[in-house]
Formats: C-alpha cells, structure tokens, sequence
C-alpha cells in the first residue's frame, strides 16, 4: 500500500486507470446489449477524461472520505489487513460510484434531457454492483500486484554469513 503521496498518485492512477477501463466497457455493453470485440477499443472514447476524473475526485475528495468511512465500519487498531483493505475499497466505490456516473451522463449520454436525474440514479444503481465486484475481484488485485512490482519494499540488512571451519 502506499507510503507516502507520491506513491499514492501513482496508486491512485493505476487503480483509475484499471477501474475506468473495465466500467466503461461495462457501460458500453449495457447501451449496446451485448458484449463484442470492438467493445474493448471503443472504451478509449470515453476513457481518458474519466480516468483523469477519476484521479483529480480520489486525490482531492474521495480518498480522505473512504478512510474516515471505512475506518467507522473496521477499527483499524483490531482488523487485519484485508478487513481494512476491503473497507477501503467499498467506500471508495459507495463514494465514487455516483460521482464517476453523474460525469459519465454529462458528458456521454443524454444530459439535457429532463430524466436527469432519474437517469443518474439508474446509472448509479445499475454501476454499482459491478463497480464493487471489478473493485474486489479485478482493479484491487491486479493495481496492488502492478504496485507491489513498482514499489517493493528493501528487506533490512541480509543476515551475516558465518564462516564454517
């Protein structure tokens, strides 16, 4: 996990990144009806002004948020790390989620339409479930595997070698 900020930026990007990639692919199939090979391109339409949503709201808002929740819901004191990693993660996405949808409908779908905000809620809502099992199954694992790579942590000094005689 990160240690510092700037490790939490590049945190913070990949986790953006991986999670934006896989709901607007989710997003994509649901307007479509289907899932097919063109899905998986198509996403980069969309991708790059959410992913830097997605950063500047984690970075600026959501972050300090999902730890003062989490944190109500595991005592970081007692939990072991997965509990409070899960914690973490189901805040960011209960936080995220009607944020990252509200932008997805202003600036894709229909946001001068007078449903707005019933198509808010709905997007919200349909987001939701897929947004915490990519979370936990897929965007978590894989970010953390990419930033355990990138960020590994240095073992104390090696233990002395004795000689043998």
């Amino acid at each position: 996990m990160p240690k510092n900020k700037f490790q939490d930026v590049v945190f913070t990007i990949i986790m953006a990144s991986v999670m934006v990639y896989g709901m607007v692919a989710y997003n994509i199939v649901l307007n479509t009806g289907s899932l097919e090979n063109w899905v998986f391109g198509a996403v980069f339409h969309e991708w790059p002004i959410m992913v830097l949503i997605a950063i500047a709201l984690e970075l600026v808002f959501v972050g300090r948020l999902a730890m003062k929740v989490a944190f109500r819901l595991v005592n970081p004191r007692e939990a072991g790390q997965t509990q409070i990693m899960l914690a973490i993660s189901a805040a960011s996405v209960w936080i995220m989620c009607p944020y990252m949808s509200f932008f997805a409908i202003l600036l894709f779908k229909d946001s001068h339409n007078a449903q707005f905000l019933a198509i808010w809620i709905q997007t919200t809502v349909m987001n939701f479930p897929m947004a915490l099992l990519l979370q936990f199954f897929f965007a978590g694992p894989i970010t953390r595997r990419i930033f355990g790579a990138l960020f590994r942590e240095k073992n104390a000094a090696p233990a002395p070698q004795t000689e043998r005689g």
